[in-house]
C-alpha cells in the first residue's frame, strides 16, 4: 500500500465516532493531514541557476621588435638668456630695439641720460691729467735735481774736508819748527774737525736720497696719479653704465618700459633670449636616468603640432634635484625656424633600450598585486579565467614585454581581467559599448 492510503485510512478510522460537529472538524484536519504531507514529502528538485559568464576581450602575445620608450613632461626653454638690468637708476632716453627684434652681441639696444654723467668725467679727466703732468715732473726733474745737488754738496764737503786736512799738516809742521804759536795750530784742527762732521752729513743725506727719498718720491707720484686714473675710469664706466648693450646674440622677448620712464638699478630692462635652439628641460626617475647617455635619440610632442620634433640628450644632471630626488635631463631641439616658443610645455620620449625578438602584450593586460607582482588573466580550454605570474621587462608605448611566465599560445585577457575570479567562466565578446567591433581580438577568433 502507498504510504499516503496508509496515511488516509488510519484517520478516516480515527475521526468516525465523532459527533457530526467534531466530525466536520476533524474532516478539516483530514484535509490537512492530507496536503500538509504531500507538500513535505520528496518531490520535484528546483532546477539549478547557471553561473553567468564575464565578457572580455583576449588575445595572443605577439613576436616582434621593440623599443622602450621613456616619457616624461618637460617645458621648452632658451639655449641662452639674458635679462639685461642696469647697474645705476636713471631715465630711459631712447630706444633702439622693440620687441621681438634680432640683436647682435654687443649691440647697442637703449641709453639712460647721462648728462651729468659725462660731465663727472670730463672732471675726473683734467683731475687725471694734471696726475699725469705731476708724476712726469717728479720721475724727470724733482727726484734727479735733488739727487745732484745732494752729489754736490758732497763733493763740496770732500774738497773742504781735503783742504783742512792739508792745512792742518803743514801747520803741525810749522808750529814744530817754532814758526806760529799752539793757537793757530789749534784753530786749524778745530776747522778739520768741522769739516769731518760736514762731509759725513752730505754723505749721509746723498745715500738718503738714493734709497730713500727718491722712492718715497716716486711711489706718491705714482699713487696721485692712479687714484686721478681711478676716478676717472670710475666716472667713465658710469657713462658706460648708461649704454644697454646685448651680451648675447638672440632675439628681444620683453621690453617692459618706454622712453621717458625711469628704471631702476637691478631692474631688468630688456630680456634677450638665443632661440635658435630650445632646451627641453625634464625630471626623471634615477632608475630611468642610469639608461641614458648624452646624445640618445629622443623626440618631442608640441601641442598643435602633428609630427613629433626630433632632439637629442645634451645634459644629464650629475646630481639629484635635492627637492624631488628626481634627475634634471635637458633635451637639444634645433628651433632656427622659429616655430617652436619658450615655455611650451611638450611631452618628452625618449628612445632606450631595444628588444628585437619580444614577446608582448597589451599593458592594459597587466595586474599589480598589493605586493608590487605582476600577473596576467588567461583564458583556458574550457572558457575559464586562470591568473599566470608574470615577469615583465621593457615598455613600449601601450605594449609591454613577458619575460617569464607566458607561452605564445596562451589567450591573455586583455580588458575585464581586473576583478576576476580564479575559475571564472569568460566569453569573448565586444567592448563595452563597441557592438561594432566584432568579438575579441586575435584571442577570440582562435577559441
Amino acid at each position: 500500500m502507498k504510504m499516503k492510503e496508509m496515511i488516509a485510512t488510519v484517520s478516516i478510522a480515527a475521526f468516525a465516532a465523532l459527533a457530526p460537529r467534531a466530525l466536520r472538524s476533524a474532516r478539516w484536519m483530514l484535509a490537512s493531514a492530507i496536503v500538509l504531507p504531500l507538500i513535505l514529502l520528496p518531490g520535484c528538485k528546483k532546477e539549478e541557476t547557471p553561473t553567468p559568464e564575464v565578457t572580455v576581450q583576449a588575445e595572443h602575445p605577439e613576436r616582434g621588435t621593440m623599443a622602450e620608450h621613456i616619457t616624461a613632461d618637460a617645458i621648452l626653454a632658451p639655449l641662452a638668456q639674458a635679462a639685461i638690468a642696469p647697474k645705476i637708476s636713471a631715465p630711459v632716453k631712447k630706444f633702439y630695439v622693440q620687441r621681438g627684434a634680432r640683436v647682435n652681441e654687443g649691440e647697442l639696444l637703449a641709453t639712460l641720460e647721462n648728462s651729468d654723467l659725462a660731465a663727472a668725467v670730463q672732471d675726473n679727466k683734467g683731475t687725471y691729467e694734471a696726475a699725469q703732468a705731476a708724476y712726469a715732473t717728479a720721475t724727470k726733474a724733482q727726484v734727479p735735481e735733488d739727487t745732484q745737488k745732494a752729489e754736490l754738496d758732497v763733493e763740496q764737503a770732500k774738497a773742504n774736508l781735503s783742504l783742512n786736512t792739508s792745512i792742518v799738516n803743514n801747520r803741525k809742521q810749522l808750529f814744530a819748527e817754532g814758526a806760529i804759536p799752539g793757537r793757530d795750530l789749534d784753530t786749524a784742527q778745530a776747522a778739520l774737525v768741522q769739516a769731518q762732521a760736514a762731509y759725513e752729513t752730505a754723505a749721509r743725506h746723498l745715500e738718503s736720497v738714493k734709497s730713500v727719498s727718491r722712492e718715497a718720491a716716486l711711489k706718491s707720484a705714482q699713487g696721485q696719479l692712479k687714484s686721478a686714473e681711478g676716478k676717472y675710469k670710475g666716472a667713465a664706466a658710469q657713462v658706460a653704465f648708461s649704454e644697454i648693450r646685448s651680451p648675447i646674440k638672440g632675439v628681444v622677448t620683453d621690453r617692459p618700459l618706454f622712453a621717458g620712464e625711469t628704471v631702476a638699478a637691478g631692474a631688468a630692462l630688456i630680456t634677450v633670449m638665443d632661440t635658435s635652439t630650445l632646451l627641453a628641460k625634464s625630471h626623471v626617475a634615477q632608475s630611468v636616468a642610469q639608461r641614458m647617455k648624452v646624445g640618445d635619440e629622443a623626440s618631442i610632442q608640441v601641442p598643435g603640432i602633428a609630427d613629433p620634433v626630433p632632439a637629442k640628450i645634451s645634459l644629464i644632471s650629475p646630481a639629484l634635484d635635492p627637492g624631488s630626488t628626481t634627475v634634471e635631463v635637458w633635451l637639444k631641439i634645433d628651433n632656427k625656424a622659429g616655430t617652436l616658443k619658450v615655455g611650451t610645455p611638450v611631452k618628452v620620449s625618449i628612445t632606450g633600450r631595444s628588444v628585437s625578438d619580444a614577446l608582448k602584450i597589451p599593458a592594459s593586460a597587466v595586474l599589480t598585486g598589493q605586493d608590487g607582482s605582476k600577473s596576467v588573466m588567461v583564458m583556458g580550454s574550457d572558457n575559464t579565467a586562470h591568473r599566470k605570474p608574470v615577469t615583465l621587462g621593457i615598455q613600449d608605448g601601450d605594449d609591454v614585454q613577458v619575460t617569464n611566465g607566458l607561452a605564445p599560445t596562451d589567450t591573455v585577457i586583455t580588458t575585464g581581467a581586473y576583478g576576476l575570479d580564479e575559475g571564472a567562466k569568460v566569453k569573448v565578446g565586444p567592448a563595452e559599448g563597441d557592438d561594432a567591433k566584432p568579438a575579441a581580438g586575435k584571442g577570440g577568433e582562435d577559441k
